[in-house]
């Protein structure tokens, strides 16, 4: 059998870039050598590339081939691993669906909509069990008066990027007079924003992916974090968050979780693997949808990696699985 040629791509256009280029590292770190060449493809705003022997080798974006000693590879599977724009947002979808090339993660649309949180919490409402914190979305070129805010929400509210998939430009308010540079500090971000209801309760992150055809629902891991709430800081700097995985929830709340998030999956035409965020409620254990992630860190401390060891498969396995379930 010969050995498929594998592009992973690591980089984008965002803050994650280093956390995207770890993730890179360790699937390349885990996938199975005898089955699989892989190549890094850096994607930078300026070019797209492979590292090799300390050259960098440009991407001919034409068909996504590479000129290598001679001879011109070209690509079976595309492992997309970049956070954020262009790899979570439907755009490297898109190019690849053009140049028939399979990818892990959910197609062009999903990958764009599920970028929208506020998008996102439209499409999932009325999923059986499922609820979502009231909110209002704003946009840069309208007119923010914090007196709407005010009499349509409660404090304390979160504020933030609608469209970011990381955690950065979060604020957490909890008075009228936090409202200005809250909103201007998740502008810089993106041109909408989210104001969201703050939601009190033990905090959740669980992976699903199809594996063999089957809809496969991970162990949850519980995050409980020093800081007020998950952002940046907290998700990236050792020792502010406990994650535990798995997370300390009886069978019946496993299986509560499960079959939201496996409604979740489907309603949103998901492919490959996700992550999705909620908050069991405190007194009612109601389940809060925070957001989805289709493209998960997978550095070797990352959350579904985590989950994918404790549930009791190799990450290797798991990586060439969601490979060749694509193709």
């Amino acid at each position: 059998m010969s050995r498929k040629n594998i592009a992973l791509l690591a980089g984008g256009f965002t803050g994650e870039y280093e956390v995207s280029i770890n993730s890179a590292q360790n699937i390349k770190a885990n996938l199975d050598g005898s089955k699989y060449n892989v190549y890094t493809i850096l994607i930078t705003r300026d070019r797209w590339f492979y590292e090799s022997e300390d050259r960098k080798i440009d991407v001919d974006k034409n068909d996504f081939s590479l000129a290598l000693k001679g001879e011109r590879i070209k690509f079976d599977f595309a492992f997309i691993t970049v956070h954020g724009t262009p790899g979570e947002d439907g755009k490297l979808q898109g190019y690849f669906d053009m140049l028939d090339i399979p990818y892990n993660t959910c197609d062009a649309t999903t990958s764009a909509i599920t970028m929208n949180k506020a998008y996102t919490k439209a499409i999932v409402h009325g999923i059986h069990g499922l609820n979502t914190a009231r909110s209002i979305q704003l946009f840069k070129t309208g007119i923010h008066e914090a007196a709407n805010v005010v009499s349509s929400l409660k404090f304390p509210l979160f504020i933030k990027p609608n469209n970011g998939g990381s955690s950065v430009g979060m604020s957490k308010v909890q008075n009228v007079a936090g409202l200005h540079d809250a909103f201007e500090r998740a502008f810089k971000e993106d041109d909408q924003i989210l104001v969201e209801e703050f939601i009190k309760g033990r905090e959740f992150s669980i992976g699903v992916a199809r594996l063999k055809g089957h809809i496969t629902v991970l162990p949850a891991t519980e995050i409980i974090s020093s800081k007020d709430f998950f952002d940046y800081e907290a998700k990236y700097t050792p020792g502010v968050s406990k994650e535990i995985t798995p997370a300390d929830l009886d069978a019946e709340m496993n299986e509560k979780i499960a079959n939201i998030v496996t409604e979740v999956y489907l309603r949103l035409n998901c492919k490959g693997m996700v992550r999705i965020d909620f908050i069991i409620l405190e007194n009612t254990n109601d389940f809060y949808f925070i957001e989805i992630n289709t493209t998960p860190g997978q550095s070797a401390n990352s959350l579904v990696p985590q989950q994918v060891r404790a549930m009791g498969m190799d990450v290797g396995e798991f990586y060439g699985e969601l490979i060749e379930g694509a193709m």
